[in-house]
């Protein structure tokens, strides 16, 4: 009976041996959304739906050509040309559809990740709620809240921008200097140019790591972004209107240079009369 049980042990830890070679040895069948689950693992950057499609293009259009002397073309890649060879061109669309799929596949496998578009593209994120544990792998980062005043201005730059730090002082009605450089050292905003007005003043606008940072991947999914930009909010005076509306009878330096330079009529009068005599 001991010999038995040893059998029929050796003899079930022979099948589960040969069940998995048998699986490992047959090769999965590739499909579209393999291929593009494959890339956003390799690439270190996010893609874009286009940059995407056009990696798979090219790659299809190598194994239609011939693949070059030397590279291995797997039979399951083979397969995989000449089913989507059949199909119409792969495009943008055929993209979103294949990572919906995926997302659907991770979402029935209650995996802790997910792909999602950003500002540049898309790129697999982990979940929120293991948010905790992916911390321990940088233990030198903390998360930084922004504070009241930040969230103000980081908001008036969001939906306005671009936006001079003078319009950003005008809505918020106090100095905002430390306030925009907390934002710039963050990262969450920069200067985008200059503004086409006297002194040519600095123009702020949004980053790339603000889009990250908050989940979204242009200014149009901000709330209620179409109604609060379309909001008029008061400008800020130019330079110098302020002092003439404050004294509206003051002379400005030109012309008091244009009034110094013209004599009177009698000093006039009698510098003529020194040049006859």
């Amino acid at each position: 009976m001991l010999l038995l049980g040893h059998d029929i042990h050796n003899l079930r830890a022979g099948l589960r041996l040969n069940l998995t070679t048998g699986l490992l040895g047959f090769p999965r069948p590739m499909d579209l959304p393999a291929v593009i689950e494959s890339l956003l693992i390799a690439s270190e950057d996010p893609l874009s739906s286009s940059e995407i499609a056009r990696l798979v293009r090219n790659r299809l259009a190598e194994l239609e050509d011939g693949v070059e002397d030397g590279e291995e073309c797997g039979e399951t890649e083979t397969a995989f040309a000449k089913e989507v060879g059949q199909d119409s061109e792969i495009g943008e669309e055929t993209v979103v559809d294949a990572i919906q799929t995926l997302n659907r596949k991770y979402e029935r496998g209650k995996r802790s990740f997910s792909i999602a578009e950003r500002s540049k593209g898309w790129k697999i994120f982990t979940r929120p709620e293991y948010g905790g544990f992916v911390r321990q792998l940088f233990p030198g980062l903390k998360p930084r809240r922004l504070s009241p005043p930040a969230m103000e201005a980081l908001a008036i730059v969001a939906y306005r921008q671009p936006v001079t730090k003078a319009s950003i002082e005008h809505v918020r009605g106090v100095s905002s200097d430390s306030i925009i450089q907390k934002l710039l050292d963050r990262e969450l905003i920069k200067i985008s140019g200059r503004a086409d007005l006297p002194g040519r003043p600095l123009l702020y606008g949004t980053t790339d790591f603000f889009f990250e940072h908050f989940g979204i991947k242009s200014i149009d999914e901000l709330p209620n972004s179409e109604e609060l930009r379309a909001v008029e909010l008061p400008e800020p005076p130019l330079p110098g209107a302020a002092a003439e509306e404050s004294n509206p009878n003051a002379i400005s330096e030109g012309e008091k240079q244009l009034t110094f330079a013209e004599p009177s009529e009698e000093k006039a009068t009698s510098r003529e009369g020194e040049i006859d005599h």
